[in-house]
């Protein structure tokens, strides 16, 4: 089931979310759907959070050619194992802050650990741009969004849109 997408500013995606103590079918059910919201939108991350859920749950599939097979991956409890000290400039997009991008800087590459949704632990490095959707989707887990790396004048002025967009939307609906 698609589920909508919290627009910045909301306060639940500014704040740390709990652990996931014990899979069950209801956190795998909410895998399933932030997928297929993720897929839907088109975006190649997504956070729980973002759907409104305070849980430490992210899905993510950077394979970008069409001709190749999807990777969908579905972490509980990732974290940031180890990082490169090399580090690596994207342009971030994020589906809670809708047509807004920034050059942010992070490590090239990074050890993620986490568990997975059949309840195994697993560990796996990533580069390039798998490396940056992890460690974006990790920050939401955080309360941080790509927004908190740039300087305050273009965060107050993305910030700006965001607000406008929502009134606009809201108006739209009523």
């Amino acid at each position: 089931m698609k589920r909508p997408i919290l627009i910045h500013p909301d306060p639940r995606l500014k704040k740390a979310c709990d652990s996931v103590p014990d899979l069950d079918d209801e956190l795998r059910a909410l895998a399933d759907d932030m997928l297929e919201t993720m897929y839907a939108a088109p975006g190649i991350g997504l956070a729980a959070p973002q759907v409104g859920v305070l849980s430490r749950l992210i899905v993510l599939d950077c394979v970008k050619a069409e001709e190749a097979a999807p990777r969908p991956l579905v972490m509980f409890n990732p974290r940031v194992t180890a990082s490169s000290e090399l580090m690596n400039v994207y342009e971030e997009g994020c589906l809670s802050i809708p047509d807004q991008y920034a050059d942010v800087e992070r490590p090239a590459e990074v050890e993620v650990e986490w568990t997975d949704r059949d309840g195994h632990l697993r560990k796996e490095a990533f580069g390039g741009l798998w490396a940056t959707c992890v460690q974006h989707e990790i920050d939401h887990l955080d309360g941080k969004l790509f927004i908190d790396y740039l300087k305050p004048l273009k965060r107050q002025m993305i910030t700006r849109k965001m607000v406008k967009l929502k009134k606009e939307r809201a108006r739209e609906k009523a």
